[in-house]
């Protein structure tokens, strides 16, 4: 059955999951918060600040305007950077229609609460509104997915039945979406691996080789791992699409925004600096600082969270944080 899709978020790729879910059928409008770039993006067809050389599907609308984006929709796709979540979705209550299914693409744990994305959803949606979200994450860079080269994702919700509704609205000859039932895992691997990535991004800016990264990867892994279980998620799902898959993207892609960040903090740039060039978010910046406290919060080590918090918002120096990597205390690979 085709849908009729508010997406709510016109970055790369709130825009990329828009412009295959009306390039499928679907009848999707695309709300913007740059009332300029709404305009763009009617007039021309393009959304050159953040997908440029992209054309979008005749079939796709554009509004800046959260009542017109929301009218008579069925299915929505939240794709707000995750520090934005609460502020637009509670500005969204109004238009929500009851038996709506929320989908969420956006990665991170907000700062204030160290709350998860679908925690945000539970506190702010009524209960018969929230009974329908869904998380969607996995190893997709919009450009790749734009360009409609072959990529599998995954799509986490309670109920069985909403997770087969958003993979029939999702998948297409090119974009794969598996099922899963543990949405904290899935949202999790998606924000923690932008953190990792970061790391891999210094490690390469510092001219550390391979064997560096795979050690940051498969570390990384364990400690994403870690703080899943401690949060309930299971363990198995880190060694998917969400988990593992995205994490090895993130960490070697030449289009992963967060290894960019790292690169250029490896090779001496401030992280200010770094971020006031920038015009989409690198969600690891902030999702550093939440993944640090709420590890200590609940008790779980993860020793490169720990120094990646410690270079980015306590100015340690890289090498440094490496060293001290190494140098600690011998262990089981297992503990």
């Amino acid at each position: 059955m085709s849908e009729k899709i508010a997406v709510i978020g016109a970055g790369s790729w709130g825009t990329t999951l828009a412009d295959l879910l009306a390039k499928k059928g679907n009848a999707v409008t695309l709300w913007a918060y740059e009332p300029e770039l709404v305009l763009e993006m009617q007039e021309k067809r393009e959304n050159s600040l953040f997908l440029p050389g992209i054309r979008l599907s005749d079939n796709l609308a554009f509004t800046n305007d959260l009542a017109e984006a929301y009218a008579g929709c069925t299915m929505v796709l939240c794709v707000v950077p995750s520090q934005l979540v609460r502020r637009v979705m509670t500005n969204s209550l109004p238009f929500l229609p009851k038996d709506v299914i929320i989908v969420s693409a956006s990665k991170g744990i907000e700062v204030d609460t160290l709350a998860t994305v679908s925690e945000i959803y539970q506190e702010i949606l009524p209960p018969e509104i929230y009974a329908n979200f869904a998380a969607l994450s996995g190893p997709s860079f919009a450009r790749e997915v734009a360009q409609e080269m072959p990529t599998a994702v995954a799509a986490a919700a309670a109920s069985e039945q909403v997770a087969r509704r958003v993979q029939d609205a999702f998948t297409t000859s090119f974009f794969r979406v598996y099922r899963n039932e543990d949405v904290i895992g899935v949202e999790l691997g998606g924000a923690i691996k932008n953190v990792i990535a970061i790391a891999a991004g210094i490690s390469d800016g510092l001219g550390f080789g391979c064997n560096t990264r795979a050690a940051l990867i498969t570390r990384g892994l364990a400690e994403m791992t870690r703080l899943g279980v401690a949060m309930g998620a299971q363990a198995a799902t880190f060694a998917g699409l969400a988990g593992m898959g995205d994490l090895v993207l993130t960490c070697t892609g030449d289009l992963s925004r967060n290894r960019s960040v790292g690169i250029q903090i490896g090779q001496g740039r401030q992280l200010a600096e770094i971020l006031g060039e920038m015009r989409m978010v690198a969600e690891g910046v902030k999702t550093t600082e939440s993944a640090y406290n709420l590890s200590k919060k609940l008790g779980v080590e993860m020793p490169i969270i720990e120094k990646m918090y410690q270079m980015l918002y306590q100015d340690k120096p890289a090498r440094e944080a490496v060293l001290e990597l190494m140098s600690r205390n011998l262990k089981a690979e297992g503990a």
